[in-house]
């Protein structure tokens, strides 16, 4: 879809701004995409406060409408362009999307991205290893839970793909490629298969993130 009046703002190495990409794509729209954050700086200009007066990426303007958060991102674009593919007319199944990208962001993603930065982001010899042990065992744990949830199921609010999936699945590239020792659940793992397959999945979240690899700084 040719909705040119889309812009992104965020650095292309943030999961977090690659998920609402992941979106976009998912959904063939058209957007302009803005580097900002990190070494692209930007954030503290006062443009970018009128639009998030958080300074974070990544942030989604669309005409007039401007969204900030990533989750808020990913369900703003499917409600609005999605009604046929990523979002649940049903408000039963709305509701358990909302439960998973909720969970996603307070529980998994809150565990990993402190094991992200204290195993990869930290060069090895500052690495604190009783650290790295105790979040790996709670990201461990949160995988079991979704292990145990998907041995029914293909997808996390029904039997389609839907924005439900992209906040966790975002993660999973870097989970089990970041070179840590993981145990691998066969239904997380047959879950990411499926995830794989998708172009949007490959163009925007399956990329090299070696660039990161002991980098404290953004």
């Amino acid at each position: 879809m040719d909705v040119s009046n889309i812009t992104v703002w965020g650095r292309d190495t943030s999961y977090n701004v690659q998920r609402v990409l992941w979106t976009l794509d998912e959904l063939s729209l058209a957007y302009k995409h803005r580097n900002a954050g990190g070494s692209f700086g930007g954030l503290d200009m006062p443009e970018f406060l009128a639009m998030n007066p958080h300074g974070r990426v990544p942030v989604l303007q669309d005409g007039d409408t401007v969204v900030w958060e990533s989750n808020a991102i990913v369900r703003y674009l499917a409600a609005r362009y999605g009604s046929a593919t990523l979002w649940q007319e049903s408000v039963a199944e709305r509701a358990l999307a909302d439960g998973w990208m909720d969970w996603s962001a307070t529980t998994l993603q809150a565990d990993f991205i402190r094991l992200f930065w204290s195993y990869y982001r930290t060069p090895a010899a500052q690495r604190d290893e009783k650290a790295i042990s105790n979040l790996l065992v709670s990201c461990q744990k949160h995988f079991r839970v979704l292990d145990g949830y998907l041995a029914t199921r293909n997808y996390l609010a029904g039997t389609r793909f839907s924005m439900a999936d992209i906040p966790a699945g975002s993660i999973l590239h870097r989970y089990f490629a970041m070179g840590l020792e993981v145990e691998r659940p066969p239904n997380v793992l047959a879950w990411y298969a499926r995830l794989q397959e998708r172009p949007a999945f490959q163009k925007q979240i399956a990329l090299p993130f070696d660039a990161l690899l002991g980098r404290l700084a953004y």
